[in-house]
């Protein structure tokens, strides 16, 4: 078990249904990374921004996003992670994959299709989490609008990070600070969000905030707002041992069976 996890969080502009330039720019950010990482953390739908028009930048599952992924994490011996737009068996997802430093991928199919903007009617929703076993750590890896449904993110596995991908618009931006921070205490885990800014081919604004809280909702992260920028934070193992041992809430929560 690796007693601390170091990550990169980059919070990015993105190019409009462009995955091409989007592969160029993020392979620029990320090989100015100097520092070794273990995790690199891209934001939902790095490759094209949250688009409806999933069959114009929908790639295959072995399509070139993916073989970029691989080649990358496996060049600089650190995890990725991030969401694209895949089309499999005649069905368009929005897909979180995280490619291991070993070109190992595994992938979680967003559950809450945002309905507001119609995703619902384009991407099938998946209907599995996900929990991820990486150096010793478990990771629960969710996209954008799971945020703000807390019992899919229940911390019932003794998990020690949740991780949110995300291109989470300005007018909206207060809950998303009030939620991730909500989710790492309820869950008393570690809680990323790392989520774009810039302005999308549909003129919607987002402001980044991309963030990290600790299991008693300190943020350790120092990401500006409306700014593309490169955080690099460090999580320790023990801060987590210590406050479930000493303040061990998560054995008081309700017990109940989630039905579909």
């Amino acid at each position: 078990m690796q007693k601390e996890l170091k990550i990169a969080l980059i919070q990015s502009d993105l190019d409009w249904e462009n995955p091409k330039q989007n592969r160029e720019n993020f392979n620029e950010k990320i090989n100015s990374i100097s520092n070794e990482v273990d995790l690199i953390v891209l934001p939902e739908m790095f490759t094209s921004g949250f688009t409806m028009n999933a069959e114009s930048v929908a790639e295959s599952v072995d399509g070139e996003t993916i073989t970029w992924l691989i080649n990358l994490a496996t060049e600089k011996q650190s995890a990725i992670v991030g969401s694209l737009v895949i089309n499999e068996n005649d069905n368009y997802y929005n897909r979180l994959v995280f490619v291991y430093p070993t070109g190992e991928i595994k992938s979680y199919n967003k559950k809450h299709t945002f309905t507001l903007a119609g995703e619902h009617k384009v991407y099938t929703a998946g209907e599995e989490r996900v929990l991820l076993e990486y150096k010793g750590w478990k990771i629960c890896p969710l996209i954008c609008y799971d945020l703000r449904f807390p019992v899919w993110a229940r911390n019932t596995d003794d998990y020690d990070l949740l991780l949110y991908v995300a291109n989470w618009p300005k007018p909206r931006i207060n809950a998303w600070d009030a939620l991730l921070k909500a989710r790492a205490i309820e869950n008393m885990s570690y809680c990323i969000g790392v989520n774009r800014v810039g302005v999308d081919g549909t003129g919607h604004e987002y402001p980044g905030h991309s963030a990290c809280y600790d299991v008693l909702g300190k943020k350790i992260s120092n990401l500006e707002p409306n700014k593309e920028q490169i955080d690099i934070i460090t999580l320790e193992k023990s801060a987590i041992t210590k406050y479930r041992n000493t303040l061990n809430f998560l054995k008081d929560r309700d017990r109940f069976n989630l039905l579909k």
